[in-house]
């Protein structure tokens, strides 16, 4: 996401990847603010020319599931490590400001206690592993050349608009097709979730305030085991416990994921305005209102577990 504030311009480069929908367009494509490029933050000559005259860039751009990160960890670093590279490379002689949008995953789990910022990475899966060196790359861009550089690092993300591949939808779509809802391991694993709407703000009063240099977790504080979250689904959606099904483990699976948002709350005043049970049924009547949007992403690959075949 390269952003101007010229004219309040922004100018979204996406390569529609896996994840990507043009639909979530539907809403901007005809502002004329808005301008979408079609393309990859790999290919540096492109991004070298979009930056040019930007005084803001944000990059959301990434690889995010892990299963396919363990199926094929070099797209992930291709997309999540070279490709930030490109962009603080293109950058480096810029008066942009560089906001890296990054994740919790890559501390690793904890058992006890939350992560601050200065905790040392332990990354345990190739999709972590990409965002951990692409933040590495943006701290020394800072340290060695003065780039304007901040880094975010974010707890799982749910709402309108996300790919069915996800936990969430993919929970809430499975319970509408009437369809087991599958749960790795023990379902015992436990994730803090923020409403979309809460993360975006905060990223925005860290681009309007944040200081260079500086790295601020963003949590809602919303811990819970993935097996509560499914029921949770299905007591708004008023279906039985039948439909979960436990089948075998994610290689890796992080036990516990939580942030210690402190930072961001008390130097720059942010705090999320969602609790967790308000935005997921936001989130369920919006997946139950917008079938025509999902519909046409949903396959068995999507859908289903990833057989762990590799061994």
């Amino acid at each position: 996401m390269l952003s101007s504030k010229k004219d309040v311009e922004i100018v979204n480069l996406d390569n529609l990847s896996a994840g990507s929908n043009p639909a979530n367009l539907r809403d901007v494509k005809n502002d004329d603010r808005y301008t979408f490029i079609r393309g990859s933050i790999t290919d540096f000559s492109l991004v070298s020319e979009l930056v040019k005259d930007m005084d803001a860039i944000v990059n959301f751009a990434a690889m995010t599931h892990v299963d396919r990160s363990i199926a094929n960890p070099k797209l992930f670093f291709d997309n999540n490590a070279y490709g930030t590279f490109n962009l603080l490379e293109a950058s480096r002689n810029s008066r942009a400001k560089f906001v890296q949008v990054s994740t919790d995953e890559i501390y690793g789990d904890i058992v006890d206690g939350s992560f601050k910022e200065g905790n040392t990475l332990r990354p345990s899966n190739p999709y972590s592993a990409s965002k951990a060196a692409a933040d590495m790359f943006v701290l020394s861009y800072f340290r060695t050349y003065g780039l304007d550089a901040i880094i975010t690092r974010c707890t799982n993300n749910f709402g309108p608009y996300q790919h069915p591949e996800k936990f969430i939808p993919k929970t809430i779509i499975k319970v509408c097709l009437n369809l087991k809802v599958p749960i790795y391991g023990s379902g015992k694993n436990i994730r803090d979730w923020i409403y979309m709407l809460d993360h975006c703000e905060g990223l925005d009063i860290v681009l309007q305030s944040g200081d260079p240099g500086e790295i601020y977790n963003i949590s809602g504080g919303n811990e819970l085991e993935n097996l509560e979250v499914v029921k949770k689904v299905l007591k708004h959606m008023e279906k039985d416990e039948s439909l979960i099904e436990f089948v075998e483990d994610r290689p890796g699976h992080d036990v516990r994921y939580s942030l210690d948002p402190s930072k961001i709350r008390n130097d720059l005043g942010w705090k999320p305005r969602h609790s967790f049970d308000e935005a997921l049924k936001l989130t369920v009547e919006w997946y139950l209102k917008n079938e025509q949007w999902w519909r046409p992403m949903v396959s068995y690959e999507v859908l289903h577990p990833t057989p762990w075949i590799l061994r």
